[in-house]
């Protein structure tokens, strides 16, 4: 204990007690002590705590060994922020203002489908949508057979018009600010690509090889697919979900420019996506789901192998 000594007493009455002073300002007198290490501490160095008042060293000891909040699913609290949903919602419009740039015409805005509304390709959805195996516009031959993997990954930031990049973004702004704070970023941005990644991996198996396809709904539909099954693990209503779900099949089977397989691989993809994350054991819960989603990636590339054989064979 840190005392200021007292002169020496008497021979009959003994030693003067001492004053205890602060063990951080030894010109300081107090009375008052730390809770958890009893030292004395002034009033400056007093830091409330849940019970009593601690010194600032125990208080930074106490921050240190409480573990971090984690959410349901093991993901950070950092999630509530929705800082990747805003990151993912920010490429993609970089994205678009570099495909419109590319064109050098209004026709990547808009001028093809639905009216006019749906634009129309540009150079970099002709270097980055997922093809199969053609001749492309400047008269070579590519695609994902022809070795230009990228493409499976760009083609879910590249889209065809304006419109086609705000419904997407609409849906992302909307699933995506939910499932990342409940999934935690890592895990939402790992869920996002995986699905996009599916999606687009079904658009290269299952479209004719010369049809390029692009768009961040293979990534929607499988958020679609990860709010249905999270919301069902967690006990919470999901009946407002199915309608809007049924209502962009009906769109995915009815509009001719909008590919079936891309939609329904994110949507596949990301049901088995977010059943590895939801219903991980708690106790390895992390390496659970790491090893789900990297099956998941092998089960892809798998399909991508065969579908490159087919084309190239």
């Amino acid at each position: 204990m840190t005392e200021r000594s007292g002169p020496a007493g008497d021979a009959t009455e003994g030693p003067v007690p001492t004053t205890p002073v602060c063990y951080r300002h030894p010109d300081r007198e107090t009375y008052l002590r730390c809770t958890r290490c009893d030292r004395p501490i002034c009033p400056e160095c007093m830091r409330d705590a849940s019970v009593g008042h601690q010194c600032p060293e125990c208080v930074a000891e106490g921050r240190r060994s409480v573990r971090p909040a984690r959410t349901a699913f093991g993901g950070g609290a950092a999630g509530r922020e929705g800082y990747v949903t805003k990151a993912l919602i920010g490429l993609n419009v970089l994205m678009m203002v570099f495909s419109v740039i590319s064109a050098r015409s209004g026709s990547a805005v808009a001028g093809g489908g639905l009216g006019g509304l749906m634009g129309q390709s540009t150079p970099l959805t002709d270097w980055g949508g997922v093809i199969g195996l053609a001749i492309l516009p400047d008269q070579t031959l590519g695609g994902v057979a022809d070795g230009q993997w990228y493409r499976l990954v760009t083609a879910m930031f590249l889209h065809f018009g304006v419109l086609h990049l705000l419904l997407n973004m609409w849906a992302l702004w909307v699933l995506g600010r939910t499932l990342e704070a409940v999934l935690g970023p890592l895990r939402f941005l790992a869920l996002y690509l995986i699905a996009g990644l599916g999606g687009n991996v079904a658009a290269y198996v299952f479209t004719a090889p010369n049809r390029s396809t692009a768009g961040a709904s293979t990534a929607i539909f499988g958020l679609f697919a990860a709010i249905f099954v999270i919301m069902r693990r967690m006990g919470r209503d999901t009946s407002a979900i199915v309608p809007i779900l049924v209502i962009n099949l009906i769109f995915t089977f009815t509009v001719p420019s909008i590919s079936v397989a891309g939609h329904l691989g994110g949507l596949v993809v990301g049901a088995v996506m977010a059943l590895v994350l939801a219903y991980a054991p708690r106790a390895r819960r992390t390496a659970f789901q790491a090893a789900g989603g990297a099956l998941v990636l092998v089960a892809l590339i798998g399909l991508t192998l065969v579908r490159t054989a087919a084309l190239t064979g």
